[in-house]
């Protein structure tokens, strides 16, 4: 069977969630949707409750699950329901959060509407602590990009989300060029190293205020998941999938290369602060020479200097990744405590 949309749920040990989760996707008021499942290996009872639904809900025979050979992680498991998806549009969603009733229906009108590649909905964190929930939103505004280079420059200067959920996109922008997210072992660059790069590969998006998103998270846990630490085979690989997409040379003449370059070595910092806070626990340890070289810049200093965008934020991780070892880890850890990083 061909559907309009596939719904891409990667399923790991969220045998709390995963109900409330399965609810709200069958309660969609669209109809033409493959639920695809991603078993990915864990060992609670969650692709158990999973079946439950395939065998007992009315729309049980559009939910499809893929089993994992092993559990990968969810960068593969999404790199599989990408590659498995029947739909015409794709649109992922984590096994412990929820969508609104009418999200798809929303989206895909959306879609249609303005001929739209991707289209975006607004989310809210829905922070829970015991019976209590506070939810917060993060509404975008309105607007239809249909110009070469306009969305990915609003991208670049506004920003937007970096996770890799509740955006509606056309199943052939992700296979036409071949856009995959790279496996970090669990690790939080996943995301980023993903959608970082997806605006380079739009011409038509929408953004909607409407809020189709849940994403939930225990309060009395938020903080410890935020600062998680990433082991050192962990951090290669989100550094290396960053210096991948630093080495598009291809994007040099792009009005939002300048900006776009400026975000990248933004994450790098990011990851820079963590190893030099926590230099000892990686084995083996960074040395100053490994930590300067995540700041390298594929600007030079004279383009960055002729380029009116991000001059001073491009200007500050060009010296970075120019200094002398030592020196250049003195102003990671200075600036990183300044900016609370450390």
């Amino acid at each position: 069977m061909e559907y309009e949309v596939t719904i891409g749920i990667p399923v790991y040990q969220v045998e709390k969630y995963v109900r409330q989760t399965m609810d709200s996707v069958l309660a969609q008021t669209f109809q033409s949707i493959e639920f695809l499942i991603c078993d990915d290996c864990g060992t609670d009872a969650s692709i158990d409750i999973v079946r439950q639904y395939q065998q007992q809900h009315p729309r049980g025979k559009d939910i499809r699950i893929v089993r994992q050979p092993q559990n990968m992680g969810i960068g593969e498991a999404r790199n599989r329901m990408i590659a498995e998806a029947r739909g015409r549009y794709f649109y992922s969603l984590d096994a412990d959060d929820m969508i609104t009733p009418n999200a798809i229906a929303l989206l895909y009108e959306a879609a249609q509407k303005y001929e739209a590649e991707i289209v975006y909905g607004s989310y809210e964190r829905l922070f829970v602590d015991g019976s209590r929930k506070r939810a917060v939103q993060y509404p975008y505004p309105f607007r239809v990009f249909s110009q070469p280079d306009a969305f990915a420059t609003y991208v670049y200067d506004e920003g937007i989300q970096v996770m890799n959920w509740n955006y509606l996109i056309n199943i052939d922008v992700l296979r036409r060029n071949h856009l995959r997210v790279t496996p970090v072992g669990h690790g939080y660059g996943e995301d980023f190293t993903f959608t970082v790069d997806l605006p380079t590969y739009i011409t038509r998006a929408v953004l909607l205020p409407d809020v189709t998103y849940q994403y939930y998270i225990e309060e009395t846990t938020f903080t410890s998941k935020r600062h998680k630490v990433m082991s050192r085979t962990q951090m290669d690989l989100a550094i290396a999938a960053i210096d991948q997409k630093k080495r598009r040379a291809e994007l040099r003449h792009k009005p939002y290369y300048a900006k776009r370059c400026s975000v990248l070595l933004m994450y790098d910092f990011s990851f820079a602060c963590q190893i030099v806070a926590r230099k000892k626990e990686a084995l083996p340890p960074y040395t100053a020479r490994e930590i300067r070289s995540i700041m390298w810049h594929p600007m030079s200093l004279a383009a960055i200097l002729a380029s009116r965008e991000a001059r001073g934020k491009n200007l500050f991780y060009w010296f970075l990744g120019v200094l002398p070892p030592f020196l250049s880890v003195g102003a990671i850890f200075l600036f990183g405590k300044l900016k609370r990083l450390i």
